[in-house]
């Protein structure tokens, strides 16, 4: 046997395709699945950094936009909110005082219904990446046996 028939493996087809040494040393057999599962392991942590590196670009990209949006909407309800305030006032002969009363109660409300649902939404998130952690406790799972 040559060293580079005992380089370990890089694709998943070097894999099935390693040639059977029906005589190899016991040593040899377990460097082997050492190297193996060495390289599974390490793999196993990429996958976990890109996962999660995905998650914090798209999280980011989402907190950029919400800014923004966050900026313009508070704008354009304080523009509203005092033509609001102004019509009731004018059209439809309230005092000021109660005009400024129901705008404001009216945003209270859409507040705190709008705060409600983003707690309930905020439950049920999970931001880990499951599917990689499930992957990682099957092979610790599995080296242990």
């Amino acid at each position: 046997m040559t060293t580079t028939d005992l380089a370990p493996p890089t694709t998943a087809d070097e894999l099935t395709e390693r040639p059977k040494a029906p005589n190899a040393p016991v040593t040899e057999l377990v460097s082997g699945i050492i190297s193996d599962a060495t390289r599974l392991v390490h793999q196993e942590v990429e996958m976990l950094k890109a996962e999660l590196q995905v998650g914090v670009d798209q999280s980011m990209r989402a907190a950029e936009f919400g800014a923004g949006a966050i900026v313009c909407t508070t704008v354009g309800v304080i523009s509203l909110t005092t033509a609001l305030a102004f019509l009731l006032h004018e059209q439809l002969h309230f005092a000021m005082w109660a005009s400024w009363g129901i705008v404001g109660g009216v945003f209270l409300i859409g507040g705190v219904v709008m705060g409600r649902s983003s707690y309930i939404l905020l439950e049920h998130f999970d931001p880990l990446p499951n599917r990689t952690i499930n992957s990682l406790k099957r092979l610790f799972t599995w080296k242990k046996k």
